[in-house]
């Protein structure tokens, strides 16, 4: 199973009055974790939009556990938790330097037709991602 690590400083513009990070700045970097998995298997989102493929959030669940702070640096782990040839499941942890676990939790995702939003079999569309899929789900 394929995991990716990325870094990410919390910007001031991420926090609240209280120097805390924002709820949703979290989904973001849930997205920016994802992105980069995706490359480290050596494809890129922009790819499959270009085959008139794209890929919404249907679900995402977090888990806010410990406060990420401004000026701190976290790490955004992304994983393929489940896969089944049409749906794929990301899971995430998103740790503070001290190793504390600030966030964790899933996002489920289908592939459509981004003229009709009809669901495309990815095993079909893209074999070679539905390759890399089934060897680096958990």
């Amino acid at each position: 199973m394929l995991t990716n690590t990325t870094k990410v400083t919390v910007r001031y513009g991420e926090t609240d009055q209280m120097g805390v990070v924002y709820h949703a700045n979290y989904v973001v970097w849930c997205e920016i974790g994802r992105t980069k998995l995706i490359e480290d298997l050596g494809f890129k989102y922009a790819d499959m939009e270009e085959r008139g493929v794209v890929s919404p959030v249907t679900n995402i669940n977090l888990n806010y556990l410990y406060p990420a702070k401004y000026g701190e640096d976290v790490t955004v782990s992304t994983w393929i938790e489940q896969y089944n040839g049409l749906r794929v499941t990301y899971g995430y942890r998103i740790e503070n330097r001290e190793g504390e676990l600030c966030v964790e939790g899933t996002s489920e995702h289908v592939c459509v037709d981004a003229r009709t939003f009809r669901p495309v079999a990815i095993k079909k569309k893209f074999p070679d991602w539905h390759e890399a899929y089934e060897k680096n789900k958990k």
